[in-house]
Parts: C-alpha cells; structure tokens; sequence
C-alpha cells in the first residue's frame, strides 16, 4: 500500500468508527459488558446481576464479567485463568496485611487495588461498546487494569456501590472528610497514618489512572451522589444518580400464611424480620436492634407477648440468644431466591437499622413485597423509606426512636396502607423498566461524549 493511501485511510477510520457506532445507537443495538467481581455473593453483585437482566429484558446486548461465576447463565462469562486471580487476591491481602502490621483489622476494609486481570485482551471486552464497572474488588481489577480499560478509549461508565472509587482506600469513611482534598492520614492504618502514607501513595495512584480520561460515575442513591461530587478525585468527572432496580415479579406480595408454612414460622405472631450477608457485621447495626427489641420486652407487654424475631444472614443462630425471652427463628444464610422471598412475605415488617448504607437492595426487596421497613435515617435509606407513608425513619443511632418505629409500624399503622406504599413506590422508582432506560440514555450520553472527542 502506498504511503499517501495508508495516510488518507487513516483519517478516515475514525470517521467509519463515529458511523458505526451511529448506526448502533439509531437501532439500539449497543452492547454493554458489565464488570463485577462476583456473580452473586453480596448486594452489589447482586445488583449488577439485576441489572443485566433489566438491559437484557429491555432490547440491550448485555454480558457480565465476573471472576466468580456460579450459574450456568450464558449472559455471564468468567475470567479464563481462576488460579491467577486467587493469587491475586492473595497478594493484595498480603501486602495490606503487611501495611497493618500483621494485624486482622481492618484487612477486608480497605482496598488498594494492586494486583488483578488485564481484561481487556478479552473478546468480551473488545465485542463491546460500553464498559460498565461495577464492585470490582479483591483481585479482579487493578488501578493499572483500569487505566488501560480507559486508554482502550472505549467509554467507562462505573457504578459506585460505596465511596471506594472516590477515597483512596476505603469503603466507608467512617465520618472522615480527607477525600474532598485529599486522602492522608488515614484512621484504617495502624496509629492513624500519616501525612504519605499508604492512603496518599494509592490516592496519587487513582489520580493518575484517572488522568486524561473521563469515566461516567453512577452512585445507586442520591446519598452517595453529593458524597462523590465532593471527591477531590472526581472532580472532573461526570457524576450522576441512578438506583438500583429489581425484578417485581419475582420479589412480590404473596400469601403470608402460606409462607410462613414453608418456612416453619408461626402464624400467631408479629414477625419482625432482619436480613443481612452476615448478620454480626457492626455496621448493620444488630447491636442496636437488639438493644431497641429489649427495651421493648421489658417496658411492653403487646410487644413481648405477641412478637417475635425472624433472622436471616450468616451466623443467625450466634445472635438470637440475645433477644430472650424474645421468641428468635434464625433462617441462616439462603441463597435461593424464593426462599428469601418467602421470607420478606412471611414478615409483618422489615427492619435495617445500619450505620452506614448506600441504597440496600434488602428495603427494596421487602418493600416490593408489600413489607412496611424501619431502618436509620443513614445513606440511602430515607431515600427508599418515606417516613410515617410506608414505614419509619429513625433518627441516627437513636435506640429510644428505633423503638418507637418498630411499636408504632407493627401495632399502631395502618398495615395496609403501609403495604401498598410499599409496593407503589418499588413499582414507580425501581422497575427493571424504570432504571434500564436510565442507563440506556447514560450510555448514548457516554457514546455521544465518546465521538465528540475523536
């Protein structure tokens, strides 16, 4: 070929580039591959898993990308060499260990993303339009991994299930403020770090992956949006809000006698339920709970005589005695789906009291299923629950008021009532249809963005 036609080609191929990708958006044909570290443990997974099938459910090309797969779906393909991402799993914990002075706290609190796989000599990676990151943690992603990713000059959108990708390390901030100018000092580091310490190494780490390039960010509540928007570190950044969805026809009211049947439940008893991953992580707030469902047994006889505890989580059984003489039904941990459903319908009311939360998919789940929730007035979840019209928000860390909240939505409320806000509000906010054309429009703005640039 000659010279001055290699060049005359050249030029041209960006344009042949903006056209295809024209002719894709015009017959929305785009296709999106959505990133997580895992398929299904834990909410964000979870909710990036919904989220394929809202895309998929709504005419979009969909693929997800998970280190840990375990379905036999088509629509999720797994990173090809498993043993290299355990040893980089390995590896990163090990050097955090390392950084904590060999000291288990504080180990799976904190992230420093330098070890995972290069996605994107993958064919799913290349297929694709759009790159969609979502929790992509402990060995899957690196800070480098995600610098090419952005220097494929394919457009990233990423969706923030926590502050991680705006701080350098952490997932939860636990009230600090360093990551609106920069992270130092960092109070998950033995003796509170310093003023170049791990945090400010990794944080300069994030802003040169970031350089030059820019992501769309998505934060699942419009808690963690203004938290984000402050982020010194994504600054330049587009970020917007945009919540997680869920299927309502899978999570839906049903006959509460029936479920509670299945489960083993019993039918005359207000049922109180709980649901966590693990239900003795602190920051989903047991310790309150039972403090609020004690001081509820000993100063009402309605509430100790008619009421009792339904648990549902990783290591159920090692909290129930601490709700005596509180009759407790600790589930376990459950991993089918309409089990858990079973449970949120088997449940009078649904109760959260967390110290610190984005938009827990467990309101929406209970509240799609007409339960009345009671949670924390934290994050996202006066976001989902709408005080006194579908059940109640606590002041923060109030145990007096969290008590008031379960009395008043299990004896005083109209349930009913409760019920069908409940269910309107997941109907109207969180539909499959309702986000999915939220990200439709965020991707051809992130593809209009894309060829504007060329």
């Amino acid at each position: 070929m000659l010279p001055h036609t290699h060049n005359k080609l050249s030029k041209r191929l960006p344009v042949c580039l903006c056209f295809i990708t024209f002719v894709r958006e015009l017959f929305n044909i785009m296709r999106i591959l959505i990133v997580s570290t895992s398929e299904k443990a834990g909410g964000a997974a979870l909710a990036a898993e919904r989220l394929v099938e809202a895309l998929i459910n709504n005419g979009v090309k969909t693929k997800m990308l998970v280190a840990e797969k375990v379905t036999d779906s088509i629509n999720v393909a797994q990173l090809p060499n498993k043993l290299w991402y355990n040893i980089n799993f390995l590896w990163e914990r090990w050097c955090l260990f390392l950084k904590l002075h060999f000291s288990r706290k504080n180990l799976f609190a904190i992230d420093i993303a330098n070890a995972g796989t290069d996605i994107t000599r993958l064919p799913e990676f290349k297929e694709a339009d759009i790159i969609h990151l979502h929790w992509i943690n402990q060995g899957m992603l690196s800070l480098s991994g995600i610098r090419k990713i952005l220097v494929s000059g394919k457009p990233v959108v990423w969706t923030m299930h926590d502050i991680w990708p705006a701080t350098a390390l952490c997932h939860i901030t636990l009230g600090c403020n360093n990551f609106k100018s920069a992270c130092r000092k960092c109070k998950y580091l033995p003796s509170g770090g310093s003023n170049n310490d791990l945090s400010a190494r990794v944080w300069q780490r994030k802003q040169n992956m970031l350089k030059g390039h820019t992501v769309h960010f998505v934060a699942c509540s419009k808690w963690l949006e203004r938290e984000a928007k402050q982020s010194a570190l994504l600054k330049r950044h587009v970020v917007k809000s945009i919540p997680n969805t869920i299927d309502t026809k899978v999570f839906a009211k049903n006959d509460k006698e029936s479920a509670r049947e299945r489960l083993g439940l019993p039918q005359d008893k207000r049922l109180v339920l709980f649901v966590s991953q693990r239900v003795t992580n602190k920051f989903k707030g047991m310790d309150y709970l039972v403090e609020a469902c004690n001081k509820l047994t000993a100063e009402n006889k309605k509430w100790k005589e008619n009421t009792a505890m339904v648990i549902l989580g990783g290591h159920a059984e090692e909290v129930a005695e601490r709700f005596a003489p509180l009759p407790v039904f600790p589930l376990g941990y459950i991993n089918e789906t309409q089990r858990v459903v079973d449970a949120y319908n088997a449940a009078d009311i649904f109760v959260l009291p967390s110290l610190s939360e984005n938009l827990p998919n467990t309101i929406m789940e209970a509240m799609a299923c007409g339960v009345p929730c009671v949670g924390f007035d934290i994050g996202g979840i006066p976001e989902e629950i709408d005080h006194k019209l579908n059940g109640y928000v606590a002041r923060y860390r109030d145990v007096d008021d969290l008590a008031a909240g379960l009395y008043w939505t299990v004896y005083e409320a109209s349930h009913e009532l409760l019920s069908a806000n409940a269910s309107a509000k997941v109907h109207s906010t969180y539909s499959q249809q309702s986000v999915a054309k939220k990200y439709i429009s965020l991707y051809r703005e992130a593809l209009a963005y894309k060829n504007f640039n060329l």
